[in-house]
């Protein structure tokens, strides 16, 4: 009963042919079941780090009540991208593992982008972006929408994460400061991405998700390099900050 279990979670995880040459014939070296394996442990580990990637980014803005330095409409253009990919292969019907964290990094970049409106002095605002946003996506994956309307979506998102992200790096540049980025955010996201490039060649083959990850990792990369930029510019401010404090 227990070897039954096993062997049903193992292949889960890899295919049947990958499953005979691991424990039948315990051939460890196959080439194709490595790069396959480890495809799906990354893209099991990319989903199950996506559950709280944004977190830090979500609690640094509650914490400080104030979502300073977060562009709003390069928020919900991420979001946008981030949307059409989950979409567009949940309906082409692409394993979970090659895109599962999307559904996850919807939810907490929606709400980032509530929070933006929220803490803008919109709260009403921040209520019904959140209710559009839902019913767009019900209706995304309802079924009743053309594929090639999705593809569309899909491509699109290459352009768009370019000038998402460009907006953030403009408003950094700006302001002289990363503001309430979240390093450890940008870091996981920027890791994901990078790994995202293997799994979508191996899971997908879609040219168009693998051109996606590929601009993802190069624009998140540039956030990265502003965050080490900019560190001690921030600490500097925030002991600025601290010190008016204590003197009133």
């Amino acid at each position: 009963m227990a070897s039954e279990f096993v062997k049903g979670l193992l292949l889960s995880l890899l295919s049947p042919e990958c499953y005979e040459e691991y424990f039948t014939k315990y051939n460890f070296l196959d080439v194709p079941c490595f790069k396959a394996s480890l495809s799906k442990g990354l893209g099991i580990g990319i989903i199950a780090g996506s559950i709280l990637v944004k977190v830090p980014q979500i609690l640094k803005i509650l914490n400080s009540k104030s979502a300073e330095g977060i562009n709003f409409y390069g928020v919900c253009l991420e979001l946008f991208a981030i949307t059409a990919n989950f979409v567009y292969s949940f309906v082409m019907g692409f394993p979970f593992s090659a895109w599962g964290e999307g559904t996850f990094l919807a939810i907490q970049t929606a709400i980032i982008a509530a929070l933006v409106l929220y803490y803008g002095g919109s709260s009403g605002l921040a209520t019904a972006f959140l209710g559009s946003y839902t019913g767009a996506v019900s209706a995304l994956i309802s079924g009743y929408t053309p594929t090639d309307i999705l593809w569309s979506m899909q491509a699109a998102t290459v352009p768009i994460i370019l000038v998402a992200k460009t907006i953030q790096v403009v408003t950094n540049y700006k302001n002289g400061s990363t503001g309430q980025l979240s390093a450890i955010t940008c870091l996981m996201l920027f890791g994901g991405s990078i790994a995202r490039i293997f799994t979508s060649i191996q899971e997908t083959g879609d040219f168009i998700i693998i051109l996606t990850y590929c601009v993802s990792t190069a624009a998140n990369g540039a956030l990265v390099l502003q965050l080490f930029w900019y560190w001690n510019v921030d600490k500097t401010s925030k002991n600025k900050i601290k010190k008016k404090k204590k003197r009133t």
